[in-house]
């Protein structure tokens, strides 16, 4: 019997193969999505779900801009939770707000979608965020708020009715060797293939990937249980440790060098684990909190308390929420190239490996997947 023929085969089934199937098989050909476990169980549905184009510039916000519109077309086809929700980035010091006027100003994407707030006008976004001692605060229209674990698990079978992609989970790509792509259900035959396996360096290619800077970060998140019926936490909500965290972003402000000297001295550890919180909620209520980074080839399985409690701590300190009781905890691991947004290689004619988007990659996958499909 022949091999099962593709245009296109897509390995892996995070959110950056899922947007290369969907960016193929939109453009009419024949795809197969082949991910190792089922369902996928990696970064992408352990994440806050949150799309955030604020702070990126340029052909960077025209991509995460396209993601967005995809974000909202898979919702509505797949059917999974997709909120517009907007963020607001909290000042507490006045080193945070000038850092955030500098941004408004300098940033042209930021002007237009973008509005810096006084607290009073903070209250009428959101009834989590604490007032006493805010500065005020930039106001986003860009973001959306989607649930990880339902979309990355609704997305496939919308592929699969829709555009007709032929999946295939709990299956393992042991080697290519175009035309020809070996697995644990057998052979199968493509005439290009995308290798999108996110954390996973050592099954394919691990020379390429060896060769390339990619390393790994691992980051812990909590979860509440659900809020009282009815409670909406509004905006996501991120505060002045994301001005740090995201010095790609903020780094170049003339304020900025003040305020990072401020943060390294009073809040050592935090820094030493880079945690800063992003916050939002999910479908049924919940609110999702984290993140830690630690950067490294191998972790320690091992989550810490101390970590865990640094995060609370620092969320008490700007969020109100009926609950903080915490239903679940965990930790990711997402591959990232450090100073570049994302690895695109092509190990042989045919083949491209897209990897390395780091903590972007709901952000951006889609969009940067009709880029590479279009080349």
């Amino acid at each position: 019997m022949s091999a099962p023929q593709f245009d296109v085969i897509v390995v892996g089934a995070g959110i950056v193969g899922l947007a290369h199937a969907l960016a193929a098989a939109r453009r009419g050909l024949k795809v197969a999505l082949f991910e190792r476990t089922n369902p996928a169980v990696g970064a992408s549905i352990r994440n806050f779900g949150q799309v955030w184009p604020v702070g990126k510039t340029g052909a960077l916000f025209q991509r995460a801009i396209k993601s967005r519109e995809i974000w909202l077309e898979a919702s509505r086809g797949a059917d999974f939770f997709c909120l517009e929700s907007g963020s607001l980035h909290l000042a507490y010091h006045d080193d945070e707000m000038a850092v955030l006027h500098e941004l408004a100003a300098a940033v042209p994407e930021v002007r237009e979608f973008g509005q810096l707030l006084t607290p009073a006008q903070v209250a009428e976004k959101s009834a989590a965020v604490k007032i006493d001692g805010l500065k005020g605060a930039l106001w986003s229209s860009t973001e959306l708020n989607v649930d990880p674990r339902q979309a990355i698990r609704a997305i496939p079978g919308w592929l699969e009715k829709a555009y007709g992609v032929e999946l295939h989970f709990g299956t393992l790509v042991t080697g290519i060797s175009l035309p020809t792509i070996e697995t644990t259900q057998g052979s199968f035959q493509a005439e290009q293939v995308f290798v999108c396996s996110g954390a996973d360096f050592e099954t394919l290619y691990p020379r390429h990937y060896a060769e390339s800077g990619l390393t790994r970060c691992k980051l812990q998140m909590l979860r509440t249980r659900p809020q009282p019926t009815g409670w909406a936490l509004g905006p996501n909500l991120c505060a002045g440790l994301s001005l740090y965290q995201y010095q790609n972003t903020f780094g170049h402000l003339p304020s900025f060098p003040a305020f990072k000297r401020r943060i390294e001295s009073e809040m050592p550890f935090y820094v030493e684990y880079g945690i800063h919180l992003l916050v939002s909620q999910t479908r049924l209520g919940e609110v999702t909190i984290g993140d830690s980074h630690e950067y490294g080839m191998t972790f320690d399985p091992f989550d810490r308390a101390d970590i865990n409690q640094a995060i609370l701590d620092y969320l008490h300190t700007f969020a109100h929420l009926p609950t903080f009781e915490i239903a679940e905890t965990w930790h990711g691991i997402y591959p990232l190239v450090k100073g570049k947004r994302e690895l695109i290689l092509h190990p042989e004619p045919g083949v491209t490996i897209v990897n390395g988007l780091g903590g972007s990659g709901m952000t951006l996958s889609f969009g940067l997947a009709e880029e590479v499909l279009s080349n």
